[in-house]
């Protein structure tokens, strides 16, 4: 028997992707409203799994695997690169026919999520954030940036499972949470050389160089976060986290959205959902309850004088 299966219960579900198989799980009732979360590096669904089923009693939850990630197909040849991840959500999305969507991001899911709103901005109606990024910064770990050197980081990363591995040791604050089972399941997509490709690309996505072809997404991104500075915003960030910081991430965040209800979780690190998931279910259901989807300002109402522009 697999060693986590009791803590993901869930039905998979498969998109095809232009010949790839593009996993997501689907719970909670069909004409419910979506939640769609979105996950980081180097997790997948498996981070939402104490979340689902609290959200899906009155919601429809839909938590895809990015390419490369989790259950999904993970080729060999493929462009791992923030717009192609986009590109995915917007397919997957469309498929569904989804509108009023909630979106729920953590990590890379933060850059993937805000490129897929400002591209649809119609299509989203609220936000829980996660610490996570969707603006450009040079700031990056050292633990980090070492995945990023030739050879011995695609050795690190691909061949120890260094990346993975890690962040089961520096992204949690409460790691007695992090029972044998619970370990298993993060580490089992990314179980030989070849399924852990997306986990170091995600890596060499980072723009740091200036000609790097990311930076320009990010920018098209950043340039558009004010369409949402009114919409209902739920920050819940995990205090003690080493790479998205209080100091250089979440106040970003404050103060591009300043409207955004605000949850700094002490003892709570960048797997914050971990660390705290007692706290953010209720807090999610009675952001959800207390703006409802269908009063969020269209993008035409919005008053562009109250946002942050950059």
């Amino acid at each position: 028997m697999t060693p986590f299966k009791h803590l993901y219960p869930f039905q998979s579900n498969f998109f095809d992707l232009a010949g790839l198989r593009y996993h997501y799980l689907d719970e909670g009732p069909r004409d419910g409203l979506p939640v769609v979360m979105l996950h980081g590096n180097p997790t997948w669904s498996f981070y939402y799994r104490t979340l689902i089923p609290y959200l899906s009693q009155r919601y429809r939850v839909i938590v895809p695997d990015h390419i490369g990630c989790g259950l999904s197909d993970k080729p060999q040849n493929y462009s791992y690169t923030l717009a192609q991840h986009i590109e995915n959500i917007e397919r997957l999305l469309n498929h569904l026919k989804l509108s009023q969507i909630t979106l729920v991001l953590h990590d890379w899911g933060g850059a993937i999520g805000m490129g897929y709103a400002t591209r649809h901005p119609d299509t989203v109606s609220r936000f829980v954030i996660f610490n996570t990024a969707a603006f450009y910064s040079d700031i990056v770990p050292w633990r980090i940036k070492i995945c990023r050197i030739p050879l011995l980081g695609k050795l690190a990363v691909r061949g120890l499972n260094g990346f993975a591995r890690a962040a089961l040791i520096f992204a949690s604050s409460q790691r007695g949470r992090l029972t044998d089972a619970v370990k298993a399941g993060y580490l089992a997509p990314y179980n030989n050389w070849q399924n852990r490709i997306a986990t170091h690309q995600f890596v060499l996505d980072i723009p740091l160089e200036e000609n790097h072809p990311t930076r320009a997404t990010i920018a098209e991104i950043e340039a558009k976060l004010s369409l949402f500075c009114q919409h209902p915003m739920l920050i819940i960030w995990g205090a003690d986290d080493f790479c998205f910081t209080v100091r250089d991430f979440l106040s970003e965040w404050q103060r591009r959205f300043p409207q955004a209800q605000l949850h700094l979780i002490p003892n709570a690190g960048h797997y914050v959902v971990e660390d705290a998931h007692e706290q953010i279910g209720p807090l999610m259901q009675e952001f959800l309850i207390n703006h409802p989807a269908d009063s969020s300002p269209s993008t035409e109402q919005q008053n562009p004088p109250t946002c942050v522009v950059a």
